[in-house]
C-alpha cells in the first residue's frame, strides 16, 4: 500500500525498520530463549519517539494516527513477536484509554510517562474463570471514603510484572451488569496490595511477560477512577476497536518476517541442482504466503484509516484482527515447513514465528469472538 501512504508515514516507517533491523533482530531469539523482557529495547523506543505513536503532543506523544501506530507495531513485528505484543499493550491498551477518557490531570500525571517511554503499561481485564465473556469478573472496587479498595484476580495481564501503571477493571456495582464496571489507574511500584503472583511460560512470547496479579485491600485515591462510575465497559469496547487493529498490524509483522526468511531461504538452497524456489510446490508456497500477508495488511490499513476518520470500526477491527491472525499462523507454519529439519531449529527464526503467532487468534477476542462480532454487525 505505499501508493497510497502519506510520506511522513514512509518516513516512520523506514525509520523504524532500520531500528528494529539493528537493535531489535539481533536480540530477537536471545531474549525469547532467557524469557527476558528487553527493558533496553524500550528505553531505545522512547528515545525513537514511539512509545506513543497516537498519543497527543501536549502529552508527550507523537500526536500520529492509527495507521501510523498500526505502521510501527507492524515493523517490530516482523522482527520480534515478543516486543511487538509489549509494545501494541502499552500504547492501546494502556496509554489510549487515559488519553481517551481521563481529565486533564489524570493525563499529565500517567500519560504522559508512558508515552515518553519512561515506563511501559499495562491493563487488567481478564480473570481466571472469564474466558471469552469478560465482563464475567468477580474483581471487586469498593468506595471507602475518599478512597476505592481493589479485591481480584486478573489473569495473562501483558507487562504487569514492568509496568508503571496498570488500567484495572474492577466491579463497582454487581447489580448494573454491564453498568456495573468502572476502570482505575494502579501504580504497581507503590499502591500497597498488588502483587505479580504468576509470570508464565507460554508456548511463545516468552520475552513479553504475561501475568496473574492478586489485588489484596489496594487502596488507591478516588481520583485514580478514569472516567465516570459504571462506564468501564464502555470503555473496553471503544478501547478493543483500536486494539484489535493493534493485534492485527502485529499478525501482519509475523506474516511478513515468515514469508520473509522462508522467500531468502528458498532463493539460496540448492536441491537436484537448483534453488528449491524453482519447485512448483515451494514457489507456489511463497506466493500464497505472499497473498496471505498482503490481503491481511491491507484489511488492517483500511481499518486504521476508518479509525482515524472518526468512524466506528467495530466490525472492520474484527474482521481484519481475525484474518490476520489466521494468516499469520498459517503463513508461519508454511515458512516452517519450507526450510524442513532447519525450520524446526531455534537456529532458524520460522519456528519463532509459528509459536508467536497463535497468540493471535486468542488474544483480545479469539477467532471465534470475532466472527461473532462480525455476525452482530451484518445483523446475522
Amino acid at each position: 500500500m505505499d501508493f497510497e501512504l502519506p510520506a511522513e508515514h514512509r518516513m516512520m516507517r523506514e525509520e523504524v525498520r532500520r531500528f528494529c533491523e539493528e537493535e531489535i533482530e539481533p536480540l530477537a531469539q536471545e531474549i525469547e530463549d532467557e524469557h527476558r523482557f528487553p527493558a533496553e529495547i524500550f528505553e531505545q523506543l522512547g528515545e525513537l519517539d514511539v512509545m506513543g505513536v497516537p498519543v497527543a503532543e501536549e502529552y508527550g506523544g507523537l500526536g500520529g494516527d492509527q495507521l501510523m501506530y498500526a505502521l510501527v507495531t507492524e515493523e517490530i513485528g516482523r522482527v520480534s513477536g515478543s516486543v511487538g505484543l509489549s509494545y501494541a499493550a502499552h500504547v492501546s491498551l494502556a496509554s489510549k484509554p487515559i488519553e481517551l477518557f481521563g481529565t486533564d490531570e489524570q493525563k499529565a500525571e500517567w500519560l504522559r510517562p508512558l508515552a515518553e517511554g519512561e515506563y511501559v503499561g499495562g491493563w487488567a481485564l481478564t480473570e481466571p474463570g472469564s474466558g471469552s465473556d469478560a465482563s464475567d469478573m468477580d474483581t471487586i472496587a469498593e468506595q471507602d471514603g475518599d478512597e476505592w479498595v481493589l479485591n481480584g484476580t486478573k489473569q495473562f495481564i501483558t507487562n504487569a510484572s514492568e509496568a508503571g501503571s496498570v488500567l484495572v477493571k474492577a466491579v463497582t456495582d454487581p447489580e448494573a451488569g454491564y453498568d456495573g464496571i468502572s476502570t482505575f489507574i494502579v501504580d504497581p511500584r507503590n499502591d500497597d496490595g498488588f502483587e505479580v503472583t504468576t509470570v508464565w511460560d507460554k508456548m511463545g512470547l516468552n520475552a513479553s511477560p504475561t501475568c496473574e496479579i492478586q489485588l489484596d485491600d489496594v487502596r488507591i485515591p478516588e481520583d485514580r477512577l478514569l472516567g465516570e462510575e459504571g462506564e468501564g465497559w464502555k470503555q473496553t469496547m471503544k478501547t478493543l476497536q483500536g486494539g484489535r487493529i493493534s493485534i492485527a498490524a502485529l499478525s501482519v509483522g509475523l506474516a511478513q518476517g515468515a514469508y520473509e526468511h522462508a522467500k531468502e531461504y528458498a532463493v539460496e538452497r540448492e536441491q537436484f541442482g537448483k534453488p528449491i524456489s524453482k519447485f512448483d510446490a515451494i514457489r507456489n508456497k511463497i506466493v500464497e504466503m505472499r497473498r496471505k500477508t498482503e490481503r491481511a495488511r491491507l484489511l488492517t490499513h483500511k481499518a486504521a484509516w476508518q479509525y482515524d476518520q472518526g468512524e466506528e470500526v467495530v466490525e472492520e477491527s474484527a474482521l481484519a484482527k481475525w484474518d490476520a491472525s489466521e494468516a499469520a499462523r498459517e503463513v508461519a507454519e508454511d515458512a516452517v515447513q519450507v526450510l524442513g529439519g532447519y525450520g524446526y531449529t531455534e537456529d532458524f527464526a520460522p519456528q519463532r514465528y509459528y509459536r508467536d503467532a497463535k497468540l493471535m487468534e486468542i488474544g483480545e477476542g479469539t477467532s471465534e469472538i470475532q466472527q461473532m462480532v462480525i455476525g452482530r454487525e451484518l445483523g446475522l
